[in-house]
């Protein structure tokens, strides 16, 4: 008997742990608790193109902090910027080693001032799936509550509700 192939279809999701496959909705293995890899990503995995080329930083670039934190926390956004193919550095405050171990344990995430926008873009994108953002509607994200207008759109669930009340009918949001 031959071995049974499997297709990979790109627009759904599969498990890197246990290689169960999931609808493109689902984003973490209900066996595993891991997340979901895409199957097109799990596709240029296979065909040897998931590492993308990393162009070290040198002395000569132009460093910028992206963030300061744990060791730990640090560490794991470092290790997803380099699976995007953006290097950083793990940089201490003075009096600090620079591994989180003294002056209070904080480190600084650095990266080059020009690879600034993929990193803000790769950490709203990490921050939305984290959160689960993106299964939720943002529409009226940016409503605000003017007692004044005699009208407001409740920015958690869109709901319109006359002012002379401080808590949105629908979601219960107090203003």
């Amino acid at each position: 008997m031959g071995k049974i192939q499997f297709r990979i279809e790109p627009d759904l999701q599969y498990c890197p742990q246990c290689h169960d496959e999931y609808r493109a909705d689902i984003l973490t293995c209900a066996e595993c608790g891991i997340d979901l890899v895409s199957g097109a990503r799990l596709l240029e995995i296979q065909a040897g193109q998931g590492r993308k080329e990393i162009r070290e930083i040198t002395p000569d670039d132009d460093l910028a902090d992206i963030m300061k934190g744990q060791i730990l926390n640090i560490k794991t956004v470092q290790a997803r910027l380099r699976e995007e193919g953006i290097p950083t550095i793990i940089a201490g405050d003075a009096g600090t080693c620079g591994k989180g171990c003294c002056g209070g344990g904080e480190v600084r995430l650095q990266a080059r001032t020009a690879d600034l926008a993929e990193v803000s873009r790769i950490l709203a994108r990490e921050h939305a799936r984290s959160t689960s953002l993106m299964e939720h509607d943002t529409t009226y994200l940016e409503a605000a509550y003017d007692a004044d207008a005699g009208r407001a759109i409740c920015p958690a669930c869109g709901c319109s509700f006359t002012t002379e009340t401080t808590t949105c009918p629908d979601c219960g949001l107090c203003f």
